[in-house]
């Protein structure tokens, strides 16, 4: 009996509760009330950075000093390098089977680098149709894309000529390589070259990437049988397979089309405008 009366009680009181009359409460007593203050913002200048170092107060300075200098050159002041060998390749085509390569290397830390970039191509059994030579200062102007600026050296079948370069390449959204160089020669002609590339996995090893370069130039080089205005355009498809992340054998496809005059160029020399080739190659990099 006693049990079922505490019950009752217990089940009365949240009924009690509900209805009680709250306007009456001084709920200023219950310390409810938000504390005022009186004090202003302060004004004027922050105060200094502090530049004194705690550790320093307990062992010897010059010590701490030779410590802190090694624990920023680990962290990012130290010298790096990298040497890649994007393309080393074999190309079949209707013609003479040819070979082609680019690659690039570079030393620096992470903001200045100096760079050197190569490319070039040529058929077996005959010379060497072009290849080019870069020699570029390198420095990053945000944590995706470098600002490049040098020299270019072109030699092969053509007369030797040199460039002054400037240019810009990194990653884009969507992990799209890209990059862009201006060139201006010493004989005053000035050229464009655009480059694209994409690396999509498949596997953990085996990689598709994509590839496409667009070159434009500013004037007619009847010498060396470039046209004014789009001058060509390559596109390519290489599937590699990373047998360790330094060493990837690589196959593929690579089309070449030149353009406009450069065109006309190109038949009247007695070659063809476009061609297509299929591709054996590696890419390496230590």
């Amino acid at each position: 009996m006693r049990s079922v009366a505490l019950l009752m009680l217990a089940a009365a009181a949240p009924v009690q509760a509900q209805t009680m009359d709250h306007s009456q409460m001084d709920h200023g007593a219950m310390g409810h009330n938000m504390p005022t203050t009186d004090a202003a913002i302060p004004q004027g200048a922050p105060p200094p950075v502090p530049t004194d170092h705690a550790a320093d107060a307990l062992y010897d300075p010059a010590a701490m000093a030779r410590a802190r200098a090694a624990m920023i050159a680990e962290g990012g002041g130290m010298t790096y390098s990298q040497w890649m060998l994007d393309r080393l390749e074999y190309r079949a085509g209707r013609g003479a089977d040819g070979y082609a390569w680019e690659g690039e290397g570079w030393i620096g830390g992470d903001i200045n680098r100096f760079a050197v970039k190569s490319e070039g191509e040529g058929t077996f059994g005959g010379s060497l149709e072009r290849a080019e030579v870069q020699a570029l200062y390198s420095r990053a102007i945000d944590p995706w894309f470098n600002l490049q600026a040098g020299v270019r050296h072109d030699f092969g079948e053509g007369p030797d000529r040199s460039y002054a370069v400037i240019g810009i390449d990194g990653l884009a959204p969507y992990w799209f390589e890209v990059g862009a160089e201006a060139f201006l020669s010493t004989r005053g002609d000035a050229h464009l070259r655009l480059e694209a590339s994409y690396d999509q996995r498949l596997t953990q090893r085996l990689i598709l990437q994509p590839a496409a370069e667009f070159n434009l130039a500013a004037q007619d080089v009847p010498e060396l049988g470039i046209g004014a205005g789009p001058s060509d355009i390559e596109l390519g498809l290489r599937l590699r397979y990373e047998i360790a992340r330094e060493f990837a054998p690589y196959v593929g496809v690579n089309w070449e089309r030149k353009l406009g005059d450069t065109a006309d160029y190109a038949r009247a020399a007695g070659d063809k405008p476009s061609g297509t080739s299929l591709v054996i190659g590696l890419r390496a990099w230590f």
